[in-house]
């Protein structure tokens, strides 16, 4: 066995045993251990901002991108909002323990469902270290133990905080090893992470593509996961004309680099005319670069020619790709081929339209007459959120609490025998 080995089957160890004890814990241990994570974090500014100094100081030695260096550095706003999403967490209703869909039977036993947590939770991340806080306050409030694993480029920043997470466990007498930090940067413990069986009940992969495909397809342990982010935006030809300029021109521009920005919108063709040179003046305001279809470029000026490629892309960028489709019909189709599950929505004033699409087109989340930015764990309602899952089983689409937890059947009897 390697060392490397040695080290993490010793924190899948710990963290099983951990499991058991958090997955007992009450709700209000679970928020008096978040607001004393909070409280720790705060009266340890000075030692996050130091920690970070020598990461963004290695990472400019390294010649890092200043997009990554930028997702990796800490200010004082930054460390705030820390704060107050763990506050925000301690807020939220815990599922763990709800009882739901209860009946009784003729036999005289009652069933139902109830929520329970997951177990351990592998967390693999890069760059932004905030994610260390937001990663171990769901998992705590949720009653699951987690190893989480930053990116190499954040090491120090991710260790300072931790320490800070873990005075917070042991102020409460919380078992430390609930949330723990993998402090070693080898290639390795990512592979270890992820087929430790026997350990680690989950895994939750956060960043780029290349991460995430790795993740899928070395993996010995369920992952919830999305890869891409291309999403869409469908202006039928029954669609109110001022609404449908404004949705489309914020699920592109309201943020570019989200996993919910659309990149490729959908035209029918009885509408284009009408619209396209509307939001060919506003793409042009906020300098989006277009690609078309054939039928586009004929409508609208300074459009690029869309290749095949184009409909399967996420930019992440101020590029978005345009096709004019016959109907809603074609429509779909084009998303489910083209898509990547992930989001995808519909501007239309018919109601069996409407219907339509949000019963045939398969993505985790689907939207009527609405910006595609909204796919978001606090906008939906839910709190702070782990990730998207554009996965069927399990959690779909945004994953708070409750999709950091399953269900097991529970049976209610007085003596009863089956006959």
């Amino acid at each position: 066995m390697t060392d490397i080995e040695a080290y993490m089957f010793k924190l899948g160890s710990q963290a099983r045993a951990a499991s058991r004890e958090i997955g007992k814990a009450t709700t209000a241990e679970k928020n008096d251990a978040l607001l004393a994570i909070a409280e720790a974090i705060d009266c340890g500014r000075q030692q996050l901002l130091k920690a970070n100094q020598l990461d963004l100081a290695a990472g400019g030695e390294k010649q890092l991108e200043p997009a990554l260096l930028d997702r990796l550095e800490l200010t004082g706003k930054r460390i705030d909002t820390m704060l107050n999403g763990l506050r925000e967490v301690v807020a939220l209703d815990d599922p763990v323990g709800e009882i739901s869909d209860l009946n009784r039977r003729p036999s005289g036993i009652q069933v139902g469902r109830m929520r329970v947590p997951l177990g351990v939770i592998g967390i693999i991340y890069e760059s932004r270290p905030n994610v260390t806080c937001e990663a171990a306050s769901l998992c705590l409030k949720s009653g699951n133990a987690t190893i989480l694993r930053g990116g190499s480029e954040a090491i120090k920043s991710n260790k300072a905080i931790a320490e800070c997470i873990n005075v917070g466990l042991e102020e409460v007498g919380l078992n430390r090893q609930i949330i723990q930090i993998v402090d070693r940067t080898e290639r390795e413990a990512v592979g270890k992470l992820i087929t430790m069986a026997e350990y680690v009940d989950v895994i939750v992969p956060r960043g780029g593509k290349g991460l995430i495909e790795r993740v899928s397809n070395e993996a010995k342990v369920p992952v919830i996961k999305h890869l891409d982010g291309n999403c869409h935006l469908y202006i039928d030809e029954k669609a109110d004309l001022e609404k449908s300029v404004a949705v489309a021109v914020n699920a592109k521009t309201q943020r570019y680099g989200t996993c919910c920005t659309m990149e490729s919108l959908l035209v029918a063709k009885g509408i284009a005319t009408d619209v396209l040179p509307l939001l060919a003046v506003e793409y042009e305001k906020h300098g989006v670069e277009l690609r078309g279809c054939e039928q586009t470029r004929n409508i609208i000026g300074n459009v690029i020619a869309a290749t095949e490629e184009d409909w399967e892309t996420e930019y992440l960028a101020p590029i978005l790709s345009i096709k004019i489709v016959g109907d809603v019909v074609e429509a779909i189709s084009h998303i489910n081929e083209y898509g990547s599950q992930h989001t995808d929505s519909i501007m239309t004033e018919d109601d069996n339209r409407a219907q339509r699409f949000l019963r045939e087109v398969d993505s985790s989340s689907v939207m009527v007459n609405t910006s595609t930015r909204f796919a978001d764990g606090f906008e939906y309602g839910l709190g702070a959120e782990i990730g998207i899952s554009t996965d069927k089983l399990h959690a779909r689409g945004p994953v708070g609490l409750e999709g950091l937890t399953s269900q097991k059947f529970i049976v209610l009897g007085d003596g009863c025998i089956r006959q």
